[in-house]
């Protein structure tokens, strides 16, 4: 076929497709998806399980986390973070040895209460077990949201074979459209993370033989903290 009539037949194509939208040749880039950048909406589909009262998706996200694999724990205050971490890894003979992220959230924890060896930075091959903190939890599906930055290393989450997440209960939502938000709010419009990651469970694949392996392109375990700050935020 000529470049003619391949042209000719593109053409047909897309005239049939903006009459379809009700637009015509000389039309710049559509307007409603400038408008819909502009003021994001969420999907007016939301699962049912979601909605539901604050208490009720914490515990729903707690279900669907250790049904994909995931370890939780419940803490009552930030001072209570390392011990958890140091009673994790003793139990699952783990070293007593992290790398946090360099957040003061996480790194200006008391971790001198603990006998672990902490630092903070950007992961390496040498690192075993990760602290990082979570920008939200979805109890819909029991994921966590988590950004990158200065504070916040990606490599945190995807080099180490163990991952532990600190989660505040307070940045728990039901659904993903709520996370969208938040960020949105909190950054602003148009100054985004440049990265996002949606973790739920460790890494796994079943490519071999259809078995289950975990750890197959990042964290074989997960491990997450949740704290209960709810008193904090009334």
């Amino acid at each position: 076929m000529s470049s003619a009539s391949n042209s000719t037949s593109r053409d047909a194509i897309l005239g049939r497709i903006r009459k379809s939208l009700g637009r015509t040749a000389g039309d710049s880039a559509p307007r409603d998806v400038t408008e819909r950048l502009a003021s994001p909406k969420p999907n007016a589909v939301v699962p049912k399980r979601a909605q539901i009262t604050h208490d009720q998706q914490v515990a729903l996200f707690e279900k669907m986390a250790t049904s994909v694999n995931a370890t939780v724990s419940m803490v009552v205050s930030d001072d209570d973070i390392p011990r958890e971490v140091a009673r994790f890894l003793a139990e699952h003979n783990l070293p007593a040895r992290v790398k946090t992220s360099p957040d003061a959230a996480v790194s200006g924890l008391p971790w001198s209460d603990t006998a672990l060896e902490v630092t903070a930075g950007i992961a390496g091959p040498e690192d075993a077990v990760s602290v990082t903190p979570s920008f939200a939890g979805v109890a819909e599906t029991g994921s966590l949201m988590l950004r990158s930055g200065a504070d916040t290393p990606y490599t945190l989450n995807m080099l180490p074979d163990t991952h532990i997440v600190v989660l505040k209960t307070s940045d728990m939502v039901g659904t993903y459209e709520e996370v969208w938000a938040r960020l949105r709010e909190k950054e602003g419009h148009g100054n985004m993370p440049r990265t996002f990651l949606w973790v739920t469970g460790p890494s796994r694949t079943g490519d071999i033989e259809q078995t289950m392996q975990l750890g197959a392109h990042g964290p074989r375990r997960l491990h997450i903290v949740l704290v209960d700050d709810k008193q904090k935020t009334k």
